[in-house]
């Protein structure tokens, strides 16, 4: 047990101030994630800042679900009505499927498992599609003021028209709210009341990116969002047009123009219209959302992350991903040509991630939350039924345009597997062959180390220990720069950390030597600091810990010589005690503690006038020669071929070209 010291006298007060605030970090690399004062967004802030969340969601989130009054029926009655109380079921169907999935599903369970024609109409489209990507890199926060109004205001007519209509044409839909129209339905229909599935189930498209977005805002700024703008509005559309077509059933095919009033038909249909456009932005910022957080767990090749907000950490923009999507967009546009086979597309995608979000908050309310298995089974009996019905009727329409979302999950599944599959190998590979301080003494008696002048930061993103990398170069050159630091740079989920809370030291070897380890921190609105900006910080702050630890094991061993006192406590250090009290030789503590310390930190202003240089390891994994053919060609050329054509170390880093010394090695895993 850790007990208290007395006080030394000799030690400057603002010293001993500065070391109270050092937190004590148990762990090098679980301590990196400390900052003091940070604050994190979360379902938490403030009302405020909550309904302002909940304004941007509208131009954001709801813009795809919100439009499907646009096609759904259209898409569902495909040869025509049959029958007028087909239109009471299949509204019934919408109803209970805006109640079941959206709203029940997503907005108040799945949300809180945190952490057209001719060649005219393609090029209108491609345009749109340029202007909406471009309009990205402004960020979710400008983009979502921008498109709320719209939206907005969109909600507002379709909610009211649709009153209009449910009062003007006939009022008795509202029977639909009578589960015992979808059975009548059913009965009628059979199988094409199972296909048609495939058109209802566009009534709730986009309701996925809700949980994909929910980094760029909050649990409570989607739910309010969703339950006192887009569910009234919608529900209205649907009903309205339901009232209009038992008077109209021959305009089934463009229900929701033909059932707008006339004075309002224009203003109407330019809402509309910038509405349809403005649909895509859920799953466009649902996708940088992801891929975000997918590279964060090394599920995904490295590319470019700017966070567009100083607020929120999850509002994020990804160049490389924009662009894909534009031409991805742009591609399937000009080769389906038709709205019916992009609805087939979208629909299995849509379903599929439903059922596959059920059967992960299944094992999230088994294994996390610990909730009754009753529950859990009724759970997965009620949602994962109902979505297996409806993926079942997506799936036979997969000739008629279904198959281009399974390719393309297809390959995304594959290149996040590989990479994941090799960075998990790699980290392990790094783990199990790192440079432990047995090893570290091994090396400097077998190898007559020289050092060079000048100060060397070694990159690496193994951050609790000395990388197998070093060892390497030891090997290979048995030189090393007078001031070596082990860097590791670590994102933090936080807008800022302050400059004197950037780094994090740690001794490598014993102090002489000048071996450290370091983490570097930043928040996620932090900008990267010139090379000469940055090595002068970590430099002064290098300094400071050497000032505070030189002085403070000088003066406890002084004290335990002296005294017979209690040990002093390590719980306001970053290290320690008593490693300190072995790196320091008892000659040391003889000599005047001023002027040895002055000399000491002088050493590293020295160095850094030198100059810096910044290795980086360029390390090539292979396959262990004893693998199997699939494990090489997995390995050595899949993995190998993504690595090449993905962002490099030294621009995620932003190194300077000229100061970069690259040390070759080979993983075999």
């Amino acid at each position: 047990m850790s007990t208290e010291v007395q006080s030394i006298e000799s030690v400057p007060v603002s010293r001993e101030q500065s070391r109270a605030r050092l937190p004590r970090i148990n762990s090098f690399f679980h301590g990196a994630d400390r900052v003091t004062h940070a604050h994190v967004n979360g379902v938490n802030d403030d009302w405020v800042r909550t309904l302002r969340l909940a304004f941007q969601s509208i131009g954001v989130v709801y813009g795809d679900i919100g439009t499907s009054p646009l096609y759904v029926y259209a898409s569902t009655f495909t040869d025509g009505i049959k029958h007028q109380d087909d239109i009471l079921g299949v509204l019934s169907l919408i109803i209970y499927s805006l109640i079941l999935l959206p709203m029940l599903k997503y907005v108040f369970i799945v949300l809180w498992a945190n952490d057209n024609g001719d060649d005219q109409v393609d090029w209108i489209s491609v345009a749109i599609f340029v202007a909406l990507f471009a309009a990205q890199r402004f960020g979710t926060d400008k983009v979502g003021y921008s498109f709320a109004p719209i939206v907005s205001l969109y909600f507002l007519f379709i909610g009211g028209i649709g009153l209009y209509n449910l009062v003007h044409y006939d009022i008795g839909v509202l029977r639909a709210f009578n589960p015992k129209y979808i059975v009548d339905y059913f009965s009628r229909n059979r199988k094409q009341g199972w296909i048609s599935l495939g058109g209802i189930l566009l009534c709730y498209t986009g309701t996925e990116a809700m949980f994909a977005d929910l980094g760029h805002f909050n649990v409570r700024a989607i739910q309010i969002g969703f339950s006192f703008a887009l569910f009234p509005a919608v529900s209205l559309a649907y009903i309205g047009q339901a009232a209009y077509l038992r008077k109209h059933p021959e305009d089934v095919a463009g229900t929701y123009y033909k059932s707008i009033p006339s004075p309002l038909y224009w203003p109407v249909f330019v809402v509309s219209v910038a509405a349809a456009i403005i649909a895509s932005q859920a799953m466009i910022s649902g996708a940088f959302a992801i891929v975000s957080q997918s590279q964060a767990l090394g599920c995904f090749p490295q590319v470019k992350v700017l966070h567009t907000s100083k607020k929120y950490e999850g509002q994020v923009y990804i160049p490389e991903v924009n662009f894909a999507l534009a031409v991805a967009c742009i591609v399937l546009t000009f080769l389906y040509k038709d709205t019916t086979k992009i609805g087939n597309a979208y629909g299995i995608a849509v379903t599929a991630v439903m059922f596959i979000t059920t059967i992960f908050l299944t094992l999230v309310m088994l294994l996390i939350w610990r909730t009754s298995i009753l529950w859990i089974i009724l759970f997965f009996a009620v949602f994962g039924s109902t979505e297996i019905i409806f993926l079942s009727s997506a799936l036979y329409k997969f000739k008629q345009g279904g198959y281009f979302p399974i390719a393309v999950a297809g390959v995304l599944m594959l290149i996040m597997g590989i990479w994941n599959y090799v960075y998990v190998k790699k980290y392990w590979y790094e783990l199990t062959h790192m440079v432990t301080k047995d090893k570290l003494e091994e090396l400097t008696k077998n190898y007559t180390i020289g050092r060079i002048p000048g100060i060397g930061f070694l990159y690496s993103e193994l951050a609790q220990g000395i990388p197998p990398i070093f060892a390497h170069l030891v090997e290979k050159v048995p030189y090393i720069h007078s001031v070596f630091v082990f860097v590791s740079v670590k994102n933090l989920p936080i807008p800022y950390v302050s400059s004197e809370e950037r780094f994090i030291f740690r001794q490598a070897g014993p102090i002489e030597q000048r071996l450290f380890r370091c983490i570097v921190r930043y928040g996620y609105n932090d900008e990267k600091e010139d090379a000469n900006v940055f090595a002068a910080s970590m430099i002064e702050q290098l300094k400071n810990y050497v000032h505070d630890e030189t002085l403070f094991a000088e003066t406890t061993e002084q004290q335990l010589n002296n005294e017979n006192i209690r040990q002093r406590p390590v719980g306001q250090s970053t290290v320690h005690a008593e490693e300190r009290l072995e790196q320091v030789p008892e000659s040391q503590t003889e000599q005047s503690e001023p002027q040895h310390i002055h000399e000491s930190i002088l050493i590293y202003e020295q160095e850094l006038a030198n100059g810096v240089v910044y290795l980086l390891g360029e390390t090539e994994v292979r396959a262990e020669p004893s693998s199997n053919i699939f494990k090489k060609l997995l390995v050595n050329c899949f993995y190998n071929f993504l690595k090449k054509n993905f962002r490099q170390g030294e621009k995620v880093l932003q190194i300077p070209r000229d100061q970069i010394l690259k040390v070759g090695m080979v993983y075999e895993i």
